[in-house]
C-alpha cells in the first residue's frame, strides 16, 4: 500500500510529531522515506541581505537534520531534500515526482499557526495533490512512544468518495492488527433543512438510519472479504449539532478512543469546495488523532 512516503517538515513541533508518525508507519510498511523542507519564497523575498537568506536556508537544513536524527533513532533510513518556493506547490509536485503513495504533514506548522487548517499549507496540499495525506494534529500526544493504531475508524456515507478510504484503513489495520470501526453519521440538521430536527417524521429518520446501516454494512463486508482476520464494528450515530456529521465523528472518536481516522474525499476538482466548511475540514480541525484523507481520482 505504501512504498514511498514523503514527509514535509518546517521545524515546528507539529511537524516533528507528524514526522515521527510517518517514520513509524514507513517502518511497518517497509517504505522508503524522503523528508522535504521548503524555504518559503515569500520569506526569501522579504529578506534584505544575503546573510538573512542564508539563515532561512540554514533553518530548513536544521529541520531536516533533526528528522534525520529521529529517523536514525527509529532505525528508518531517510533521504532529505531542501527546496525553495511555495510550500504547498513544492510538496505536491515533489510527491508526484517521487511517485509517492503517502504525504505526511502537521496540521498547522509554522505557516498555519493560529489559523488551524483554513488558508494554510496543509489545506493547499490537500487541494492540490491526489496523493493520500496523513494529517497529524498538535493534540497528538503519541510522539514519545511507538504508534499503536489499536482502533481505526473508517467513515462512510455510502458514496464512491467514501469508499476509496476502505482499502487504506484495511491495509493499516492488517499491519497493526487493529480493530476497525466503520461509522455513518446521520446529520439531522441537514436532513431537516430549515425545520427543527426534532420535528422530523420518525419514518423519515428511520430511513436515514437504514441507509446509514446499509453503507456501514457494505464497507464492513468489503473489509472482511479482504481481511477476514480483522474485527470490524459498525455504528450509525445521529447528530443534531450545527457542526453536522463532523460532530458525530468527533464524539465517536472520543467515546471509543479511536487512534486513527481514515476518510475519503472528492478529487482535485471538487476538494476545495468540499473542504471549506465540510465534514472533512471540520474533522481535520477538531479531532486530536491523526486523520488520513484519501481522494477519489477525477
Amino acid at each position: 500500500m505504501y512504498d514511498r512516503i514523503v514527509i514535509a517538515v518546517d521545524g515546528s513541533e507539529e511537524a516533528r510529531r507528524a514526522a515521527r508518525r510517518g517514520l513509524q508507519l514507513a517502518r511497518v510498511f517497509d517504505a522508503t522515506v524522503t523528508v522535504l523542507s521548503v524555504v518559503e519564497q515569500k520569506a526569501l523575498q522579504l529578506t534584505e541581505t544575503s546573510a538573512e537568506k542564508t539563515r532561512l536556508r540554514e533553518r530548513g537544513e536544521e529541520a531536516l537534520t533533526e528528522i534525520e536524527e529521529l529517523a536514525s533513532e527509529l532505525g528508518c533510513p531517510v533521504t532529505t531534500t531542501l527546496t525553495e518556493g511555495k510550500p504547498a506547490v513544492q510538496i505536491s509536485e515533489y510527491a508526484d515526482e517521487q511517485d509517492a503513495d503517502l504525504i505526511v504533514v502537521g496540521r498547522q506548522g509554522l505557516t498555519g499557526l493560529g489559523r488551524r487548517l483554513l488558508g494554510g499549507v496543509t489545506e493547499q496540499v490537500l487541494h492540490r495533490s491526489d496523493v493520500p495525506v496523513l494529517v497529524v494534529s498538535g493534540g497528538d500526544h503519541d510522539s514519545g512512544r511507538e504508534s499503536d493504531y489499536a482502533r481505526i475508524l473508517v467513515t462512510t456515507d455510502g458514496s464512491e468518495n467514501a469508499e476509496v478510504a476502505i482499502p487504506h484503513g484495511t491495509a493499516i489495520a492488517q499491519r497493526y492488527e487493529s480493530d476497525v470501526h466503520v461509522l455513518n453519521v446521520v446529520d439531522l440538521q441537514a436532513a431537516g433543512g430549515v425545520f427543527n430536527a426534532g420535528g422530523l417524521e420518525k419514518e423519515f429518520v428511520d430511513r436515514l438510519d437504514a441507509r446509514g446501516q446499509d453503507a456501514v454494512d457494505r464497507a464492513a463486508d468489503n473489509i472482511e472479504e479482504t481481511a477476514p482476520e480483522l474485527t470490524v464494528k459498525t455504528a450509525v450515530e445521529r447528530t443534531t449539532s450545527f457542526e453536522g456529521a463532523a460532530a458525530g465523528v468527533r464524539e465517536y472518536v472520543e467515546e471509543n478512543e479511536i487512534d486513527l481516522v481514515v476518510m475519503g474525499s472528492h478529487g482535485r476538482s471538487n476538494l476545495r469546495r468540499q473542504l471549506l466548511g465540510s465534514v472533512a475540514s471540520t474533522v481535520l480541525r477538531t479531532v486530536d488523532v491523526p486523520v488520513l484523507v484519501v481522494k477519489r481520482s477525477g
